[in-house]
C-alpha cells in the first residue's frame, strides 16, 4: 500500500481538519452549477457537528431496521428515503414489505432526528468549501451501512474495492460520513483510505466523527475490510443538480 498516514486518529477529538487539493477533470463532464460545483477540492473530518450521543441514538434506528433484514454477506444497507434494506442476498422494500408495522419500529423523533443531522452535515460541508446549504440537495443513495468480517456473498458485499463517487454515481459532488461505531473498540479493520499518488491517508471512525470531501478523482478511497465486530455508518450525499435531489424520509 506504500505510505499510510493517518489523517484522525480514533482518539484525536478534532474541531476542524481539512485538506485542500487540486480538483480532478471530473466536474467538467457534468452540468456546472454556479455557487456550488467544486472549484475548491479536499476533505476534512470534524469531530464537532455530531455529538457521541446523537450518533448513539441514530447508530440505535440503523440497528432496528437493520435487524430487520440484513445480507448474508458482510455489508447490510438500510436505505430510509427509497425504503431499500438488504434481505439475503437481495434487497426488499421496508415500506411495502412490512406496511404499518413500520410505526412499531421507527417514531417521528427518529426521523427528526436523522433530518437534524443531516442539515447540520450539510451547513458544515457548505461552510467550508464556500457556498450555500441551499445550493446542495441531498441525493441517493444515502444509506446505512453495517459491515462485518463475514465473507462476501454478491458484489453488493464487497465494499473494499478503490472507488470514485462522481464516477460510480454522476450526480454526487460532495460525499459525508456519520460514523456510528469505534475503529479498535467496536471493530477491526473497516478503516477509510483516501488512496493519493504519493501515500494513503486513513481515517480511523469515532461515533459521532464526520468524514466528507468532494466527490472526484482526486478523493479515490476504499474502506478495509472488516475484521472482527461491527462497523456502523451512514452515508449521506449530495449534489449541486435539483434534478437529482431527493426529500428527507418520511414516516407515511
Amino acid at each position: 500500500d506504500g505510505v499510510t498516514e493517518v489523517l484522525a486518529h480514533r482518539s484525536d477529538n478534532l474541531r476542524d481538519k481539512f485538506m485542500e487539493i487540486p480538483c480532478s477533470e471530473d466536474y467538467d463532464s457534468h452540468k456546472r452549477f454556479a455557487g456550488c460545483t467544486p472549484r475548491r477540492c479536499g476533505r476534512g473530518v470534524t469531530d464537532a457537528v455530531i455529538t457521541r450521543e446523537e450518533a448513539e441514538r441514530i447508530r440505535r434506528i440503523a440497528e432496528r431496521g437493520l435487524a430487520l433484514g440484513g445480507s448474508d454477506g458482510g455489508a447490510s444497507i438500510l436505505d430510509l428515503h427509497s425504503g431499500a434494506l438488504s434481505l439475503g442476498k437481495h434487497f426488499v422494500n421496508l415500506y411495502r414489505y412490512f406496511g404499518e408495522k413500520i410505526h412499531d419500529i421507527f417514531t417521528e423523533e427518529d426521523f427528526a432526528l436523522y433530518r437534524d443531522v443531516r442539515q447540520r452535515i450539510q451547513q458544515r460541508i457548505a461552510q467550508v468549501f464556500g457556498i450555500s446549504p441551499s445550493a446542495m440537495y441531498l441525493t441517493k443513495p444515502t444509506f446505512f451501512s453495517r459491515m462485518n468480517s463475514t465473507g462476501a456473498k454478491t458484489t453488493h458485499d464487497e465494499y473494499w474495492h478503490p472507488h470514485v463517487d462522481k464516477v460510480t454515481y454522476g450526480s454526487f459532488d460532495y460525499t459525508s460520513l456519520l460514523y456510528l461505531s469505534d475503529y479498535s473498540e467496536d471493530f477491526g479493520g473497516g478503516r477509510f483510505v483516501f488512496m493519493d499518488a504519493d501515500s494513503n491517508k486513513t481515517v480511523e471512525p469515532r461515533a459521532g466523527r464526520v468524514s466528507f470531501f468532494t466527490s472526484g478523482s482526486e478523493n479515490l478511497h476504499r474502506v478495509e475490510k472488516v475484521q472482527w465486530g461491527t462497523r456502523f455508518a451512514i452515508t449521506i450525499s449530495f449534489t449541486c443538480d435539483p434534478q437529482h435531489g431527493i426529500g428527507d424520509p418520511l414516516l407515511a
